[in-house]
């Protein structure tokens, strides 16, 4: 089994989510007393959400280059960045690196075209919904996403850092979400990419109309698959 290099922390909740899936996904598939042999360096998120909030995307990505080198020196065979906001600075952090970066928009885009769906909706950060860095992956896959108007957009945004980021769910955020997805589908979504490691703790399959994909399993599954690979 190959090791997997997880670069989280931003949020400390999404790479909690990320070692528990990790965990189950092997179990299953291997069975016995298995688990998945894994480097994690978590970062304080302060620090980076600081950073993306001044506009100062440049550093983050000098600091996402020194962990992700950090990883490669510490024996990770790939690099599993776990969140979709800081893909944005995917092609800084890996200057210089040798391993592979499994990119979480190009396996989400897979998974939805694999199931014969083209207009996904996106619900995620607004940096993740409003510029181009993600959205431009899935359309390269032939997809066409659909993101929500701005107030709703502004909504996501507000609740994913004031609430999920912090480990905090309430009922009203996820009736929001709920809402916001069902005018996604209104608007024509045949599917919901989670596009945010945090909105599945208020969305899922059974709250969603419309096939939901979770970039954090999808994103999980793909690095088990690239461990697994002789």
């Amino acid at each position: 089994m190959k090791t997997i290099g997880i670069l989280g922390g931003m949020s400390a909740a999404s790479t909690q989510t990320y070692y528990r899936q990790l965990c189950a996904l092997t179990q299953a598939q291997l069975g016995g007393l298995h688990s998945p042999e894994l480097l994690i360096r978590s970062l304080d998120f302060a620090r980076i959400e600081a950073l993306q909030a001044a506009g100062q995307w440049a550093a983050a990505g000098d600091i996402l280059n020194a962990e992700a080198h950090a990883l490669e020196r510490g024996g990770a065979a790939c690099i599993v960045l776990a969140t979709n906001t800081m893909h944005k600075l995917a092609e800084p952090m890996m200057q210089g690196i040798t391993i592979p970066l499994l990119h979480i928009a190009d396996a989400t885009a897979a998974r939805i075209v694999s199931a014969g769906l083209r207009t996904p909706g996106l619900i995620a950060t607004a940096f993740t919904m409003e510029q181009t860095f993600y959205r431009a992956r899935l359309e390269a896959a032939g997809l066409q996403p659909l993101t929500p108007a701005t107030a709703d957009r502004a909504l996501v945004h507000q609740i994913i850092y004031g609430e999920l980021c912090k480990d905090i769910t309430t009922p009203a955020s996820r009736a929001a979400f709920e809402q916001v997805a069902a005018r996604l589908v209104a608007q024509g979504a045949d599917s919901l990419i989670l596009g945010c490691t945090e909105v599945g703790m208020l969305l899922n399959q059974g709250n969603v109309s419309v096939p939901v994909f979770d970039t954090t399993l999808i994103h999980c599954e793909a690095a088990l698959a690239f461990a697994l690979t002789p």
